[in-house]
């Protein structure tokens, strides 16, 4: 392999960046040529693609976002539309393509491997839903956004002795919800994976009262609810000054942790390395804090499991 592209797709996740440097300059290390899609699979089917040299990924490491764009492409999900990308690959030349992404990303990459073209998936998205690894790019920065945000929040909350509901990101998965409601010591954490009653926030609310706490902070994934018909039905109930902060898509932005700059690095120089030894249809990721790859059908295969160990910690602790 001596012609690699690579593309974003899907929603941006911090540390996209720095997985683009290290597969562009471990590529370029390795006597190859380098080629740069913008706006993910659209980008290919549009021809918008252009090489890249070590300057084109100068200063980019500590940037949240993706400078390749990204964007979704209903295109891409037909056969016509991926033959389409199949001729500009092969007009440049490109024999693999690197793509970051999540779960929707990973199926494009795996209808190209099935056409015979090679392609190796980097997990980027910010929801840790990805089973087969055991951290995605992107997700610690986001975790640390919200528990920042928390902080903040908390602040004002105590001092109008208020109960407030953050919603953050994650429309299956609550690991964001989970990790971050932890660190932020949230009084009730509420994800997709675990039912949940009114009644039992309310009473968990009142707990706190009586232990002479006067203002709480529940988490709220997305995916389980509407936080404003939750927010009203607490207050029906307990008659609570409540506050509703939904953090929406400041989740996704800022500058990468330390942990994601360095997790994407290991897993671009991982891809890269995959490609030359000539394998295709895989995905890289982390386990037992080392760098793994699988192939890419077992891994969109594999049921997430959620960490009902750390859930139910999290409710112990919040007593």
């Amino acid at each position: 392999m001596k012609t690699i592209a690579i593309l974003t797709s899907g929603g941006d996740a911090p540390g996209m960046n720095a997985a683009v440097r290290a597969v562009v300059r471990s590529a370029i290390y390795h006597g190859c040529k380098v080629y740069g899609i913008n706006r993910g699979y659209k980008g290919l089917i549009e021809d918008d693609i252009f090489e890249m040299n070590l300057s084109s990924v100068g200063d980019i490491i500590q940037r949240g976002g993706t400078i390749l764009k990204s964007s979704r492409c209903e295109e891409f999900k037909t056969e016509e539309g991926r033959g389409v990308a199949v001729k500009t690959l092969n007009k440049y030349g490109i024999e693999c393509l690197v793509v970051v992404g999540g779960d929707g990303s990973f199926t494009g990459a795996q209808k190209l491997s099935d056409l015979g073209f090679p392609a190796i998936g980097i997990p980027g998205t910010i929801d840790n839903d990805l089973a087969y690894t055991d951290y995605t790019i992107g997700f610690d920065t986001t975790m640390n956004t919200i528990i920042d945000a928390i902080g903040k929040i908390r602040d004002t909350s105590a001092s109008h002795e208020r109960v407030n509901i953050v919603e953050v990101m994650g429309r299956h998965c609550g690991d964001l919800a989970l990790y971050a409601g932890l660190a932020g010591g949230a009084e009730s954490i509420i994800v997709p994976e675990v039912d949940f009653t009114v009644d039992e926030v309310c009473e968990k609310l009142e707990q706190t009262k009586k232990r002479g706490k006067q203002h709480s902070i529940i988490v709220l994934a997305e995916g389980v609810g509407n936080a404003q018909e939750l927010g009203k039905q607490i207050v029906d109930r307990t008659n609570a000054d409540l506050r509703i902060t939904v953090l929406g898509h400041m989740q996704r932005g800022g500058s990468p942790s330390a942990f994601d700059r360095i997790l994407a690095s290991k897993m671009g120089v991982k891809a890269v390395e995959l490609l030359l030894e000539g394998k295709s249809a895989r995905v890289v990721g982390i386990r037992d804090n080392k760098i793994i790859d699988m192939d890419i059908n077992e891994a969109l295969a594999m049921k997430r499991e959620f960490d009902k160990e750390t859930y139910e910690m999290a409710k112990i602790l919040s007593r």
